[in-house]
């Protein structure tokens, strides 16, 4: 709370207590003000003269919604210091003892004859307390005072007074709380106000601000507040382009919305990745999901992307829906995994939804999938999306434009030092001239690329009436929009120079270079940019007190509210990215006294933003091979920055080349080779090629190790099995097979060495070769190693009793081997043993084993269906249906796709036994699944949905619906056709196998 914004109000139902929310608005009681329109008296407690305002919007006195706003026209008033927005916030778990605080003026700190005195309470909430009435219950901290006036509460006065958690505001004080002993108090909800569309249309048309949603109390710790944009009012025109201001309204997508809508809907747990080139819209749509759950009572959390670690599992809590928004997720793949376990933690009574949002949804989306076998159950399913170009039609682009070209002239005054301008007249001009119709060109088709042309063209034809023309990079002439917004930027840059007293000791050109930097970089801490500065020769010789100043005008200029941050980037991103490829270009060696001293994370933000900026097309690739050098001189430092960067990044390719050119040096250290594989994800399909490489180079250099040092050969073997995976991801079957087959014999000789020492490896290397045979369809060879597998695993339980899991695994890859070299009762055996030790997992386990013994029960369905024993099928596959309808009602995006296909099996179960009509409907709950699902990810349901139509045709042709079958299959075998021109071959069975079903189902023609 602020101590400015403190004041206390007069009005017909007494003194009361009040809060500025706006510089020139209020928070206080309905029943202090009485109504609507009605004239009170405010004034701050420290002995300031009254002024009037008057109450522009009020609650019912008494009431749930026992609050009102009033407005001060007064000159005589001093709006609040500082420069700190109100944020309003509300409660969003069950915990006990939420820790709250007050401010106001109550009678009984107050002495006849002495100036208005407040007081400052503490306390504590308890969301369960009063939650039927709609109210917050603040039990005080303190002893309730003495109080000798009968019928009449210690806290007279206090009404009104605004109640906060941490940095929220979350409520108004209303009454001292019945039989409480004066020591609660009843507070209205801030949830309750912003129930009231009059409300929030009262803040915002009087700068209340904080319409857009209400921030979760105990999870304000976890939000990213710079997505809120910094404090204090628009710095520059190009603050008006960051996607939380919301300026240019939304449109073009509402389709997407009303899918993320109903996935929101269907409850319980998901992920939804949205993936697209920067500019795209992706967080201008997130804001709109945004708004429109915040409104119906969501809570949404922007997750901050640093000093979070061990914290994010806190939101199992959630007792509201929740969405949380993963921005840049491609840079952080370790809060991905802490969410879901989270989740996994969470009671799933209340929604818990994901939206990640990316560049791209390459190696690092794999990756992140398979950190943990939770991640892997979790995130199965995952709709990814890929957002297309808003106007991808020129002709669509006029409109558009206009659109644009009038919110940032409405906008444009809110900037500092810009209200004098008529930019509404500058607006109609541009709309009405001739730019609309020269929109045609390359890269306008993208949102932001438009939103920023319309903002140039705006702050151009206001420099052309005033004679002002922008700076521009040096000797070099605007080649795109981010060229002609940065020399826009730098009048901005070089006016808080001056003030700071910078210029002209200080040239522009280190100014900016210094600017760069600490974009490449970023700071943690004063010291930490000092740091940083010393490594820049313009900037090295400069004292400690300069240096600190550059500190402060970066932090003046796009300052961050975020601890452990000293500045924000500048914004939007693609500015940052054209002002840093500018200087690299003009100065390769930057990048390298940066990098020297780079910890890690400040390296993976330098490789970030350098490849981002070389992917910027008017650089025309000139960027590429001074990135490539920069890793190759500074691989020791950036090993793992290197990886994960390449994975992530929308423009890879200059780190892959120089990952390629580090591993295939043969100078390149031994134990640097290996620490580069050690970063590697188990799935890349971006660095797949490279790891092959990669791996093949490490085996062959422990096939060189354990010439000199027989030692060497267990990390022969493993790089041996290392590779023989990396070589099956990549189809190489037969080369996998022979790496596979040597990692083994090299195991055993081990094993026969060093008894029981390497058991575990090479049980996880007969896996491999057991897959890698399987892949050549060697089923034979595939049992035997398979069984040997099963073998040492058993011995390792027995042992240990810590591989039960990898066991069962075995068993169920054993069974399906078994059936395919004609042991059916042995693979029975199998999968039953499989079941067993699954269900014994289960027992008080986790959903990661629930869905493994789904998995196991759909496997052994399928063994006893084979046999012929379609009672015991039945009864398997009704359990598997059971437990996969009770997984994808906590985590349907997770599990939906499963219970789809277990239901399509349960079904041919169903109809074998002679309940048809049972049969028909678990299969049109499959297909009403599966639409449902392809309306989401056509490309990752489609086969489902085209798989489940063919059984809906059979069934539905056996119960003798003849038209309704062959509408069906005529569906299914579109689908397929589809589906087989886009993947040549992959699908050409199953469309043979849809058009024999057609060709049954239609009607003979007549004779």
């Amino acid at each position: 709370m602020e101590r400015s914004r403190l004041v206390a109000v007069t009005g017909p139902g007494g003194p009361g207590s009040g809060y500025a929310v706006g510089t020139r608005l209020v928070l206080t009681s309905a029943h202090v003000v009485g109504r609507a329109g009605q004239r009170v008296e405010v004034f701050r407690p420290a002995g300031d003269m009254p002024v009037p305002g008057v109450v522009v919007w009020c609650g019912t006195p008494g009431a749930r919604d026992d609050a009102a706003l009033v407005r001060i026209d007064d000159d005589r008033w001093r709006p609040p210091s500082g420069t700190a927005r109100v944020r309003w916030g509300r409660t969003a778990t069950d915990r006990p003892d939420i820790e709250c605080e007050t401010w106001g003026v109550p009678e009984v700190v107050q002495r006849r004859g002495k100036p208005v005195e407040a007081a400052q309470l503490t306390g504590r909430m308890n969301p369960g307390s009063g939650f039927v009435g709609n109210q917050y219950v603040m039990d005080l901290v303190r002893q309730a005072p003495q109080w000798a006036s009968d019928g009449e509460s210690p806290w007279g006065g206090l009404s009104g007074a605004a109640v906060f958690c941490d940095r929220l505001l979350i409520g108004v004080v209303a009454s001292d709380r019945e039989h409480s002993a004066h020591a609660a108090l009843n507070v209205v909800p801030a949830y309750v106000l912003h129930h009231d569309p009059a409300f929030r249309a009262a803040l915002a048309e009087h700068g209340g601000g904080g319409t857009a949603g209400l921030a979760a109390a105990e999870f304000q710790h976890l939000a990213d507040d710079d997505a809120e944009g910094p404090p204090g009012g628009l710095r520059t025109p190009a603050a008006l382009l960051r996607a939380e201001r919301r300026t240019v309204p939304f449109y073009g997508r509402e389709e997407l919305v009303g899918r993320l809508l109903r996935w929101c809907a269907r409850g319980g747990f998901g992920a939804w990745l949205l993936h697209g080139p920067g500019g795209q819209g992706k967080s201008r749509l997130a804001y709109q999901l945004s708004d429109r759950l915040a409104a119906s009572g969501w809570v949404v959390l922007w997750l901050r992307a640093d000093g979070v670690a061990g914290r994010i599992r806190e939101l199992r809590d959630a007792a509201k829906p929740l969405l949380v928004v993963v921005d840049y997720a491609e840079n952080r793949v370790d809060q991905l995994a802490e969410l879901v376990d989270a989740a996994a933690a969470h009671d799933g009574a209340t929604a818990f939804k994901v939206l990640l949002l990316a560049r791209t949804a390459g190696a690092w989306w794999a990756r992140a999938q398979s950190t943990t076998r939770r991640t892997e159950d979790w995130l199965d399913g995952t709709p990814t999306v890929e957002l297309p170009p808003l106007q991808p039609d020129p002709a669509d682009r006029a409109d558009a434009y206009r659109r644009a070209v009038g919110a940032l002239a409405d906008a444009l005054p809110q900037v500092r030092g810009l209200a004098a301008t008529d930019w509404l007249a500058l607006g109609a001009a541009l709309g009405a001239g001739e730019r609309p119709g020269q929109l045609g060109g390359p890269g306008l088709e993208n949102a932001l690329t438009l939103q920023m042309t319309a903002l140039a063209d705006l702050l151009d034809a206001a420099g052309e009436a005033s004679g002002d023309s922008p700076g521009g990079p040096p000797d070099r002439p605007p080649d795109g929009v981010e060229d002609r917004l940065l020399g826009h930027e730098r009048r901005y840059w070089d006016r808080r120079a001056a003030v700071l007293g910078l210029t002209p000791a200080l040239s522009p050109e280190t100014l900016e270079t210094a600017l760069v930097a600490a974009q490449l970089t970023g700071a943690a801490s004063p010291g930490q940019a000092d740091e940083v500065w010393q490594r820049l020769p313009v900037l090295a010789d400069q004292g400690r007190d300069r240096r600190d100043t550059v500190t402060a005008w970066i932090g003046s200029l796009y300052p961050s509210v975020v601890p452990g941050r000293l500045w924000s980037g500048l914004q939007p991103d693609r500015l940052g990215e054209r002002l840093a490829g500018r200087l690299l270009d003009a100065d390769p060696g930057l990048a390298e006294h940066l990098a020297a001293g780079a910890d890690e994370q400040q390296g993976g933000r330098l490789l970030t933003v350098y490849s981002r900026a070389a992917a910027h097309p008017v650089f025309q690739g000139r960027l590429d091979e001074p990135l490539v050098e920069l890793c190759l001189r500074h691989h020791h430092r950036l090993a793992g920055p290197l990886v994960a960067t390449a994975t992530q990044t929308s423009h890879p390719d200059p780190l892959v080349t120089a990952l390629g050119r580090i591993s295939d040096d043969p100078d390149t250290a031994l134990t640097d080779l290996q620490a580069l594989a050690d970063q590697l994800p188990e799935f890349s399909r971006r660095l797949a090629l490279w790891a092959v490489g990669l791996s093949r180079v490490l085996a062959d250099r422990y096939r060189a190790a354990v010439r000199d040092d027989p030692r060497a050969r267990p990390g022969l073997a493993k790089a041996l099995s290392n590779l023989a995976g990396r070589l099956g991801a990549t189809g190489r079957r037969e080369e996998a097979l022979a790496a596979a087959t040597e990692a083994v014999d090299l195991y055993r000789s081990l094993d026969a060495d060093e008894h029981g020492v390497h058991d575990q490896a090479l049980a996880s290397a007969l896996n491999i070769l057991a897959n890698r045979q399987g892949d050549l369809g060697r089923w034979a060879e595939f049992v035997v190693t398979a069984e040997d597998a099963v073998r040492r695993y058993r011995a390792l339980t027995k042992q240990h009793g810590g591989q039960r899991r990898d066991l069962a695994m075995a068993l169920s890859n054993l069974s399906a081997g078994l059936g395919r070299v004609g042991r059916p009762q042995e693979g029975l055996a199998a999968a039953e043993e499989a079941v067993r030790i699954r269900r014994d997992l289960v027992r008080g386990g986790p959903a990661g084993p629930q869905s493994d013994l789904a998995i196991s029960l759909n496997n052994l369905a399928n063994r006893l269906s084979s046999l012929g024993r379609w009672d015991e099928s039945l009864a398997v596959s009704q359990e598997a249906v059971d437990l996969y309808r009770a997984l994808a009602r906590d985590k349907p995006d997770a599990y939906l796709p499963f219970l789809a296909r277990s239901l399509s099996n349960y079904s041919v179960d169903l109809g074998e036994v002679g309940r048809a009509d049972e049969g028909l409907s678990a299969v049109e709950e499959a297909v009403r699944i599966r639409r449902d699902l392809v309306r989401e990810n056509p490309a990752a349901h489609l086969p489902g949905l085209a798989a489940s139509l063919l059984n809906l045709a059979e069934d539905l042709g056996a119960a003798g619906r003849g038209t309704e079958a062959l509408a069906a299959a005529e569906e299914a075998a579109r689908h397929y056709g589809d589906l087989a021109r886009e993947n040549p071959g992959a699908f050409d069975d199953l469309l043979g196998e849809a058009r024999e079903t057609l060709r049954r189902l239609r009607p003979m023609p007549g004779r």
